[in-house]
């Protein structure tokens, strides 16, 4: 059997909702070298009928128990055959190009490890937002990493399996001893955890393409979770790269905290929650006040719409369509 030059991993926990969509723009894609590993992580719904509804010989399913969406990229990761892996969330999809610009864009750039895109975000109906994330794309440094996270979400990276071999770890629990790339420990924040231990290794490049080629749903059940959990979740991810790393920790700590405060903040305006953005903009600004040196502009639309949604809902909801019409494209982090 040929081996693909690219295996697209996509997990899946009882997303039948989503999967036809997700899978359905995998194989539209206009670059076909690939396989399509799908993780069964113990889906309790439909999800496994929908996806038999696809007879494509790229198409391999993988069934385990359940262990969470890191132990089921890690189950694709170690079944992936190509020379790149492609991840995709189930609820996501992407542009029918991204596979073909991402290989061409390693391909030409054999330093570089993770290459990724930015992203439009689209609602749970799959309906364009008008909202994205268009992050820096060159250039980027641990800081980077650490502070802003350019890569943005779990469907924007195809990464370099070199890459994966040299930076797995051996894992040993109750399914036995394996090796792991996303931390299972973790149920939130296990992007920012490798991309940090990637960032910090120095030894490939973290770079993007200019084109948004993923599509990413926000769903409202996420935006309106404990913002308090997401915090403590990012603090452990973080610090479990501190060993040997403690004077890059203690030079960029603040600042990477001031952000996260401001990330949150903005789902909370999302979500409606205006006490929380108020509360969460004021942490943004104490924990390291230079991120209104760094970002003057983000800071103080975060600020301002956090001080608008206390405003009635159906009056915000006027000021923020409004908003979005004069700006056309508003860039999100």
């Amino acid at each position: 059997m040929k081996t693909p030059t690219v295996s697209v991993v996509i997990p899946m926990y009882n997303v039948e909702r989503y999967i036809a969509t997700s899978l359905a723009s995998v194989l539209a894609q206009t670059f076909a070298d690939f396989e399509v590993i799908c993780v069964d992580d113990g889906c309790k719904d439909q999800t496994i009928a929908k996806l038999n509804q696809f007879k494509d010989s790229r198409i391999r399913l993988v069934k385990q128990e359940n262990r969470g969406l890191s132990g089921a990229r890690n189950t694709g990761i170690n079944a992936a055959r190509g020379k790149y892996v492609a991840l995709l969330d189930a609820d996501d999809y992407w542009a029918p190009q991204k596979l073909a610009l991402h290989v061409r864009h390693l391909e030409s750039d054999k330093s570089v490890g993770i290459s990724y895109s930015p992203s439009w975000f689209v609602n749970e109906e799959g309906q364009h937002m008008g909202i994205g994330q268009f992050p820096k794309l060159s250039n980027i440094t641990a800081k980077d990493v650490f502070c802003r996270n350019p890569i943005g979400n779990g469907s924007a990276p195809v990464i370099r399996k070199e890459l994966l071999r040299e930076l797995a770890q051996t894992s040993t629990d109750a399914f036995g001893t394996r090796a792991t790339y996303f931390n299972e420990t973790l149920r939130q924040s296990e992007d920012i955890e490798f991309w940090l231990r990637v960032a910090l290794n120095g030894q490939w490049k973290i770079a993007g393409i200019n084109q948004p080629l993923t599509f990413y749903r926000v769903n409202s059940s996420g935006l309106s979770a404990n913002l308090e959990k997401q915090f403590a979740s990012w603090q452990r991810a973080v610090v479990m790269n501190m060993d040997g790393n403690h004077a890059f920790f203690d030079k960029w700590y603040s600042l990477a905290q001031a952000y996260q405060y401001r990330y949150l903040a903005r789902r909370a305006v999302q979500s409606g929650n205006s006490h929380a953005a108020l509360r969460l903009v004021a942490n943004a600004l104490r924990s390291n006040p230079r991120i209104l040196q760094e970002e003057p502009v983000r800071t103080l639309v975060t600020f301002g719409c956090a001080l608008l949604a206390q405003l009635p809902n159906s009056v915000f909801k006027k000021i923020e369509s409004a908003a979005m019409a004069l700006v056309g494209r508003k860039v999100q982090a």
